[in-house]
């Protein structure tokens, strides 16, 4: 995993604004007990370390990590940015409505054309267009 590409930089960025979500909410938090809170905030945190560092182990960590926010704190499940289930895939994407996940593989193949023509494909861009674009098409 090229840790250095805007996809993967971009992601990693959303994880970290999540970390620190997640953190602040410590009040809402505090329904799970301490001590399981710290340990899941630490796995987090390490995950994302290993994301940094191009450990491509991490997107499987991250899918569960991903999915145990949403079941362990619904209160701020809605705060996950919904790039963040694509991004980890496999579980995440069962949270996301058939709609979300192919205007996620249309994204996807922009993408990879941009790449085939030895492009850089800016992802934040490029989905808030596609979404835009999608909303004046509703």
């Amino acid at each position: 995993m090229n840790t250095n590409l805007p996809y993967h930089r971009y992601h990693i960025a959303l994880l970290m604004s999540l970390f620190d979500t997640l953190r602040a909410q410590s009040v809402l938090m505090a329904q799970v007990p301490e001590e399981s809170n710290v340990l899941f905030l630490e796995r987090f945190e390490e995950m994302v370390t290993q994301l940094q560092a191009g450990d491509q182990d991490a997107l499987y960590a991250g899918q569960e990590i991903i999915c145990q926010i949403i079941t362990r704190y619904p209160q701020v499940a809605h705060m996950i940015p919904r790039d963040l289930l694509w991004y980890f895939g496999g579980d995440c994407l069962h949270y996301m409505p058939d709609e979300e996940i192919a205007q996620y593989q249309l994204l996807d193949e922009h993408q990879a054309q941009a790449e085939a023509r030895g492009e850089e494909f800016d992802w934040e861009q490029a989905r808030l267009l596609l979404m835009s674009e999608h909303l004046r098409n509703s």
